[in-house]
């Protein structure tokens, strides 16, 4: 027996009452403007850089660290894992270059041991090259991200001021290709979706999430859970520390930002295919099931209330442009967060049917042992 007409469009509607209502608020996409305080004594740091054939923008990297403005001590450690294009070099002279050399330390990682991701191995090699510093906080930062002078300095100060274990920062992403413009602002929406950024901060919600682009971590915290080894094995690392962190009774929290830029190109949309396909189906716990669900779920919250909008008379009609009108106006906030004009947040039907895509990129790799690639390794190994 088919389904009324009018139900058809009231499932999805339901969907982003919800959504607008009951998700955390996600959809409000703001900036960090926490102005930081003096604070008595500011902690010393380190910062933890896993750099792989990063050569095009680690020089801009560096140089963005090594002339940070914080009060307190820090010091910098490249971690090279295997480069093949000259990353460590190119480092070096970046160090150079910022007039305070004696603050960089370029440490070449030890082969890739079993059962470890490269980049938890990497940051694990900084952490144990760091431990004669004796560090209150880690600061975990990719290659590709330049920052602003006061990144460390605001982090530090929230970290302190609010007693968090873990502060980390979602780094503003390219939005200048057409590919970029059409899927980047759907990433931090869907992101966000999933994480939002008040469940994060709730000691009494089980959501536990980290942008791993730019994370501040308190070394006790580490250590209370067993180091990276207890996490070695994640190729979600951000969300996995996270989940650690919390799960042992640390405070977490999360923002954004859109003074620490990532320099990484997407111009292509198989590149940003790429993107999703590494960690989607692991997203998914590599679950046939939960795949079939989450393409379903696509179906329903992205697709079905444009197709009953363009086949439906009244009253089904007048539902699904409302749920069209809360989709596109929950999307908009990313969409201008981004600076582009409102019209794009019209787009977000073609982005999940494209995300739909890439997961099941994602999960196909995963069975012919090739998931989880990333810089030349496949991470994700099949478990039979």
């Amino acid at each position: 027996m088919p389904l009324p007409p009018t139900l058809i469009a009231a499932v999805p509607l339901f969907i982003w009452i919800y959504l607008l209502l009951a998700r955390g608020h996600f959809w409000r996409v703001r900036e960090d403007h926490l102005e930081p305080k003096p604070l008595e004594n500011w902690p010393r740091v380190t910062v933890i850089v896993p750099a792989r054939n990063e050569a095009q923008t680690i020089a801009q990297s560096i140089l963005s660290l090594a002339k940070q403005d914080y009060p307190g001590e820090f010091s910098i450690i490249l971690v090279d894992d295997h480069s093949e294009d000259g990353t460590a070099v190119l480092a070096e002279q970046a160090a150079n270059e910022s007039g305070t050399p004696q603050r960089v330390n370029i440490h070449s990682a030890a082969p890739l041991v079993p059962g470890w991701t490269g980049k938890l191995w990497a940051l694990n090699e900084g952490v144990f090259a760091a431990a004669e510093k004796t560090p209150v906080f880690f600061w975990f930062t990719d290659a590709d991200v330049v920052h602003a002078p006061d990144t460390l300095r605001c982090l530090v100060f929230r970290a302190e001021s609010d007693s968090l274990d873990l502060a980390s920062l979602m780094v503003l992403l390219q939005a200048k290709t057409l590919p970029e413009r059409l899927l980047i602002p759907p990433f931090l929406y869907f992101f966000l979706m999933l994480y939002p950024p008040r469940w994060i901060a709730d000691p009494h919600a089980s959501t536990a999430g980290a942008a791993g682009g730019c994370m501040v971590l308190r070394r006790s915290a580490l250590e209370r859970i067993g180091g990276m080894a207890a996490i070695r094995g994640q190729l979600i690392d951000d969300c996995a520390l996270a989940r650690a962190v919390k799960k042992s009774g640390g405070q977490i929290w999360m923002g954004l930002t859109s003074t620490s830029v990532s320099l990484r190109n997407y111009g292509t949309f198989a590149e940003i295919r790429d993107l999703i396909a590494r960690t989607a189906f692991t997203q998914l716990r590599y679950s046939f099931l939960l795949l079939i669900a989450a393409l379903i779920g696509l179906f329903v919250i992205f697709l079905l209330a444009w197709i009953a909008f363009f086949t439906l008379d009244d009253p089904g009609w007048l539902l699904a442009s409302t749920a069209i009108s809360i989709m596109t106006a929950t999307h908009g906030a990313a969409v201008r967060f981004y600076g582009l004009p409102w019209v794009w947040a019209l787009t977000l039907p073609f982005a999940a049917v494209f995300y739909g895509y890439a997961t099941c990129v994602s999960a196909v790799r995963y069975w012919l042992g090739r998931g989880g690639q990333w810089k030349g390794r496949a991470q994700a190994q099949r478990r039979d």
